[in-house]
């Protein structure tokens, strides 16, 4: 289900992806407050459409100001003890890791997702981007389905 917010102009595309960060201390007393501060924090969420006929608004965060779009939550692509990646079934994040040089570590610690916390898996993808997990983890890229809105 899509949601109607405000964001900075240059995300404002039909695709772009972002992670909901929550208020900043530049959003105090700002009359546009409601209409920005109405998603999730720590949520990734996908731009599904921009509003057409809607004026640029100044911005205290964003230099370019901001524009009304539509947004929905986005699915978290992310690495996962490969006995536990199976499409339908329940996953968590195996952990933090310190290799932040490796091609898997934007999958082993993703934007979007928490450790501790169990995600239904949408689609397993296949082999993580590595060759070989430092930590000697064997693992799987799975997709995340996008968690139901409150």
């Amino acid at each position: 289900m899509s949601k109607v917010t405000l964001i900075g102009t240059r995300l404002a595309e039909a695709g772009t992806e972002f992670v909901y960060d929550g208020e900043s201390a530049l959003c105090e007393g700002c009359p546009y407050r409601e209409q920005c501060l109405n998603l999730t924090e720590g949520r990734r969420y996908r731009v599904t459409g921009v509003r057409d006929n809607t004026q640029r608004l100044e911005c205290a965060v964003h230099d370019s100001g901001v524009r009304a779009v539509e947004v929905e939550p986005a699915p978290v692509r992310a690495n996962v003890a490969a006995n536990s990646a199976y499409a339908g079934s329940k996953a968590e994040l195996e952990g933090p890791c310190p290799y932040t040089e490796c091609p898997s570590h934007e999958f082993c610690e993703p934007a979007g997702a928490e450790f501790d916390v169990e995600y239904r898996i949408a689609e397993v993808v296949g082999d993580p981007p590595h060759d070989y997990c430092m930590l000697d983890r064997d693992l799987t890229l799975v997709e995340f389905a996008p968690p139901e809105e409150e």
